[in-house]
């Protein structure tokens, strides 16, 4: 069970958004990807997912082509969940949590019971049971966000592919939602905005930068200050965990972001007050 790129790129007209991207994701670990904004990440999730195909280079499952896997096929080994998704249609939780369901439906299979109970252990994983006949548009932006995820596990994955899956949420169902899917038996290749989040739940992380992926280790190895300064632009301390081999506690330093920004801002608000008294 083996999911990887193979020195990909991916390019938007003339543009390449992400270059000669080598990766392969582990069976059975939570592999957080990190980087600025316009990095490349939700690009690299798309194309790792299936969803588009790369400019050059091979995206692969288990030795096979996913641009040869049937997207029936495909939808039942990988569950995706977009970052930005929504629906105009009248559905309630539990329909739209079905939805996961769809490849495995078909005039020879119809719906069974077997289905509605893979609906409702995936709507208890996120907390949602509760709220299964709500119609959709009266949820909150974190309550669809759980929504997304349970109908990602209905689909009953292999890997499960999750872009900034926290947005939205609040503090308490953050770490809830990325500690269930680290439990879960299933690969996870997580794009996750929060550092310490993916200090706390990763196995290893995998840093883009510029469209590039620049190293990629545990989450001691990778998020050092010289990678937090260079990539990111802030300061900070980075602390091993003792009880967790391999992951680590940033501490961000106050002040600490990018100094040239900084100071081209303080030299933009001295010439402005130069030409005024001018």
């Amino acid at each position: 069970m083996s999911l990887e790129l193979q020195n990909v790129d991916w390019q938007a007209g003339f543009k390449k958004i992400i270059t000669d991207v080598t990766i392969a994701v582990k069976p059975g670990e939570f592999l957080g990807l990190i980087g600025p904004n316009g990095s490349g990440k939700t690009t690299l999730m798309s194309v790792l997912g299936g969803l588009r195909r790369p400019s050059r280079g091979d995206a692969i499952l288990d030795g096979q082509a996913l641009k040869s896997i049937g997207r029936r096929n495909l939808a039942r080994r990988i569950g995706f969940v977009e970052q930005q998704a929504d629906t105009i249609d009248r559905i309630t939780v539990t329909e739209a949590v079905s939805l996961g369901r769809t490849p495995y439906l078909s005039l020879l299979s119809p719906w069974s019971q077997n289905d509605d109970a893979v609906v409702d252990d995936a709507l208890d994983a996120v907390d949602m049971r509760s709220m299964k006949d709500r119609i959709w548009h009266t949820l909150s932006g974190g309550e669809k966000q759980r929504v997304h995820i349970a109908r990602a596990l209905a689909q009953e994955p292999e890997f499960l592919l999750l872009d900034e899956p926290t947005n939205h949420l609040d503090i308490r169902h953050q770490l809830g939602i990325l500690e269930l899917v680290r439990r879960l038996p299933v690969t996870v290749v997580a794009a996750l905005h929060d550092l310490n989040h993916a200090a706390m739940f990763c196995d290893r992380i995998a840093m883009m930068d510029g469209g590039k992926l620049r190293a990629i280790g545990t989450p001691q190895d990778i998020l050092i200050p010289e990678n937090l300064r260079d990539v990111f632009g802030v300061s900070a301390t980075v602390e091993p965990d003792d009880i967790h081999p391999g992951r680590c506690m940033i501490r961000y330093h106050a002040g600490g972001a990018n100094t040239d920004v900084v100071s081209d801002f303080t030299e933009m608000k001295a010439d402005i007050k130069k030409d005024r008294i001018a």
